[in-house]
């Protein structure tokens, strides 16, 4: 008795042992790439509403529905790590939705397509990075995935961002 209930208090301090191991530099991209998918989600929703180009509506509703998709693959880390997702998109991104609002027609699609550009060129760095330094095996395989979708994204972006 003695001994499984050694082996089970060592199964407990083995469990919150690993989760103290995980690299704050694995949350900090969790956490940054969890803000990153609310605001394209929600400037894309914009986008779906505002833009007047087809091809530039058909992007913002693949954004929004791939990033949503990402959210999820991502959700069992940030679950585990105790990361909650952002209730709003962050300050810059504030700034940006309120300067898409006041836009329109051919205006609006330019400016929107300008912002997944330059969003999707930084989270490409930031996904190649962290693909390269993280040690877990599992969270890297999904930072693979997620890096797979924002290059898509990013060259998606800057094509349609050529025929405007």
């Amino acid at each position: 008795m003695a001994c499984t209930l050694a082996l089970g208090v060592v199964s407990v301090c083995g469990v919150a042992k690993m989760n103290a191991q995980t690299p704050e530099d694995d949350k900090k991209f969790l956490a940054t790439v969890q803000q990153s998918d609310i605001n394209e989600i929600k400037l894309s929703e914009l986008a779906e509403t505002k833009a007047t180009n087809p091809a530039v509506k058909k992007f913002a509703m693949k954004m929004v529905t791939e990033h949503k998709m990402m959210e999820m693959k991502m959700k069992p880390f940030a679950d585990e790590w105790g990361l909650q997702a952002p209730p709003d998109l962050d300050q810059d991104h504030k700034d940006e939705y309120a300067k898409l609002s006041g836009l329109s027609g051919a205006d609006f699609d330019k400016e929107y397509v300008d912002a997944m550009k330059k969003d999707h060129t930084k989270a490409l760095d930031l996904f190649t990075d962290e693909a390269k330094e993280t040690k877990n095996m599992k969270f890297q395989a999904a930072v693979i995935q997620g890096k797979t979708h924002v290059a898509a994204h990013k060259n998606m972006a800057y094509d349609l961002g050529k025929k405007l």
